[in-house]
């Protein structure tokens, strides 16, 4: 459900690695919610990308857009883009497991490094809301790329210690695998289901799920709400692999080829040791800075905290999604012509 009461109409809203998946459906939705909005950057360093994104959101049909070339490794470059801007989006990352593990100064050089660029900047211009988008693999993380966005969480929430007087408030959103996008199992199974068999790694194998709406709406939500310091997790759906398989081809063979390196075998979004300074409320839960007022933040979001011990694991999680949801899904999200092979 869309965000009530949040007006970004005349703001100037900058989002990094905007030509991705949560980018362009972020574009799409702020566009169509806001259509007076005062300027939208997307900021990333593919041309052919941001060339083939401008041809759907064009300057002539949209006059807020702009397309900015650059790198958050780049701290000039993007300081210089940060001119004017109201709120940043920081959704830039490399993310690909096995190829952490193979480069991982790369991942340190984007993931580390280009978010402390995006702290700086927002410090040295006006910008006021910076929201990070995290990752489940963040929580107790084991492989590389994880690990690198665990720092990068820990530097956005410092942020709002050195901040000063400035009103500017720092704050990130964790959530699980993201429906459909670019890299993830269900386009890959769409693809490989006409060979008849489909690689599963593990038949136990879990993960938690959110459609790239409902990840835009957890956004809006950080925009209008923050204080500053949080990290928002979403109550969402875990499912099985071997579900999603299923839903896809329920004809096909499934062949199990074990757990990639870096990979777990179930996600977890909020750990044991995080529940001392977690809060929750209806769609959310809040992991706050250990050195914090609690008691500040549950009388902002009217929570609660949750259980000493409390953990958010997607093979432990008391919701799930069927096969037969996981269709409808499929249909509603990713194709809606999507059939079952």
């Amino acid at each position: 459900m869309p965000t009530s009461n949040l007006d970004i109409n005349n703001k100037s809203v900058l989002i990094t690695g905007g030509t991705g998946s949560f980018g362009k459906k972020f574009t799409e939705i702020i566009l169509n919610r806001y259509p007076k909005i005062k300027r939208l950057v997307i900021y990333s360093r593919d041309e052919l990308k941001q060339l083939e994104m401008a041809q759907v959101f064009s300057k002539d049909k949209y006059p807020a857009i702009r397309y900015f070339l650059g790198d958050v490794r780049d701290y000039p470059r993007f300081k210089r883009a940060c001119e004017g801007i109201d709120i940043i989006i920081h959704a830039a990352a490399l993310k690909q497991v096995p190829a952490a593990e193979y480069n991982p100064e790369e991942f340190v050089k984007t993931n580390i490094g280009g978010a402390q660029n995006i702290i700086d900047a927002a410090i040295s211009t006006n910008v006021k809301i910076v929201v990070a988008l995290s990752t489940d693999k963040a929580a107790a993380p084991i492989n590389l790329y994880g690990a690198t966005k665990l720092v990068s969480d820990k530097l956005f929430i410092a942020a709002n210690n050195i901040k000063g007087s400035r009103d500017l408030r720092f704050s990130a959103v964790r959530y699980g695998n993201v429906m459909g996008s670019r890299g993830s199992v269900i386009p890959f199974f769409i693809k490989k289901r006409e060979e008849g068999v489909l690689p599963v790694t593990h038949k136990d194998m879990t993960r938690f799920n959110i459609s790239l709406e409902d990840s835009v709406e957890m956004v809006f939500y950080a925009i209008k709400n923050a204080i500053g310091g949080e990290i928002f997790v979403p109550k969402i759906p875990s499912y099985k692999i071997e579900t999603v398989a299923k839903a896809i081809s329920p004809s096909a063979k499934l062949e199990y080829v074990g757990i990639r390196a870096g990979e777990k075998l179930h996600e977890e979004m909020i750990t044991e040791s995080d529940s001392f300074y977690t809060i929750e409320f209806d769609k959310y839960y809040v992991i706050l800075p250990s050195y914090t007022d609690m008691d500040k933040y549950i009388k902002h979001y009217n929570a609660v905290k949750v259980k000493p011990g409390f953990k958010y694991n997607s093979g432990t999680n008391t919701e799930w999604i069927s096969v037969d949801e996981m269709r409808k899904l499929l249909v509603t999200y990713v194709d809606k012509d999507f059939k079952p092979l």
